[in-house]
């Protein structure tokens, strides 16, 4: 499936584009250099806008090689776009390493999965149908 997501690109910023053929994820780039000690958080400038289709989200995702060489992480993990936001994306990344790291003006940085998002309707009701899992919360199907 074919979905047309429209990008304006400012400030000497690159369009989202795909590393290879299978990737899922269109890479985004930083158009700043910028250095993070650990712990610390920032937000990112791509220097792109874009247009979701209504009836799907762009997801934000950290990038897999970012986080195992350099603990470099995103805080809202996905972030999300909606399809009536038209402002300049950015991306919130933290430092969960031990070390200072520095990206370069143009570094890819995270990911941009778009995906169709479901409408619900919402039903009040008195209770809800039971299940074999039921109200078992965080860790409550791990080790059966």
């Amino acid at each position: 499936m074919s979905v047309l997501l429209r990008v304006t690109v400012t400030d000497g910023a690159s369009p989202p584009e795909y590393a290879t053929s299978g990737a899922a994820g269109l890479d985004l780039r930083t158009i700043e250099a910028v250095e993070l000690r650990p712990m610390e958080r920032a937000v990112l400038r791509t220097g792109i806008s874009i247009a979701v289709p209504e009836g799907f989200e762009a997801q934000v995702r950290p990038r897999s090689g970012l986080a195992l060489k350099h603990g470099l992480s995103l805080v809202n993990s996905p972030g999300t776009i909606d399809s009536d936001y038209r402002g300049e994306v950015g991306i919130i990344v933290i430092n969960l390493g031990n070390a200072v790291v520095k990206l370069a003006k143009g570094e890819r940085v995270a990911q941009l999965v778009v995906a169709p998002v479901a409408r619900v309707e919402i039903e009040v009701v008195e209770s809800l149908d039971e299940t074999e899992r039921a109200s078992g919360g965080f860790g409550s199907t791990g080790t059966k």
